[in-house]
């Protein structure tokens, strides 16, 4: 069987769960990993009660023990065909008042998570000549934004690193995407974070979920002689 490796999942109304719940629909075991187990078995749980395969895997995206360890199960579990990259969380404030430590810390979680997650996927990867790896990525990742100069840095910083990984490693068969989130999303963390915001900038600026797994379902599904590197996706109201 064909197995999803999802990190950087958390509740179940967040794009890591919702990815989860995508390819297990289309006949994969979704590995569901993140850092909290009770956010993991939620999701698991609700996709073997729709008939899917899952699992549950805590690890830290930043340890390389841990992420060793999450192929290693997974690997065991049928042969590794997706691997989905999703962790990182936003990170505000001014640059003349953020630590070193703030700092590094979002790099850790966006960017160099992301290459330890990609390394291990390609000894997985690699030797079937074929796969995909996706990240996630955001409209950070594209341009600097007064205030968030961490954020902005981190995830640049994997946008740069994902497409090496895709030149490098297109000719091994290897598919490499990432999809820009250019706006706020519909979930779970936007109702319960920012409850005013929906009130604020209205319901048409937020993204639709499954709009936005749409993007990743469609990358995952081309064909070796149509590989698109990057799908931006955004409201029809957004400035951008």
């Amino acid at each position: 069987m064909d197995v999803a490796i999802i990190i950087g999942v958390g509740p179940d109304r967040g794009m890591g769960a919702q990815l989860c719940h995508r390819f297990a629909q289309r006949g994969l075991h979704v590995v569901v990993s993140g850092r909290t187990l009770s956010n993991l078995e939620q999701v698991t749980d609700a996709i073997k009660k729709n008939g899917g395969q899952a699992t549950a895997i805590v690890a830290d995206t930043t340890s390389e023990s841990d992420v060793a360890s999450l192929y290693s199960q997974a690997s065991s579990v049928g042969t590794i065909a997706l691997a989905i990259y999703n962790a990182g969380n936003n990170t505000p404030g001014p640059i003349e008042e953020m630590t070193v430590d703030y700092f590094e810390q979002a790099w850790r979680v966006c960017c160099l998570g992301g290459f330890i997650f990609s390394r291990e996927a390609l000894k997985y990867l690699k030797p079937h000549g074929e796969g995909t790896i996706l990240f996630t990525g955001a409209s950070a990742s594209m341009r600097g934004r007064a205030g968030f100069g961490a954020f902005n840095s981190s995830k640049s910083a994997l946008r740069g690193f994902a497409q090496a990984l895709a030149k490098e490693y297109g000719p091994d068969g290897i598919h490499v995407g990432h999809v820009v989130i250019d706006g706020a999303i519909d979930g779970e963390k936007i109702a319960t974070k920012y409850p005013g915001l929906i009130d604020k900038i209205g319901r048409d600026r937020l993204l639709k979920i499954e709009s936005i797994v749409d993007a990743f379902e469609y990358l995952w599904k081309q064909p070796k002689t149509g590989w698109s590197f990057e799908v931006d996706v955004r409201t029809a109201s957004e400035p951008w």
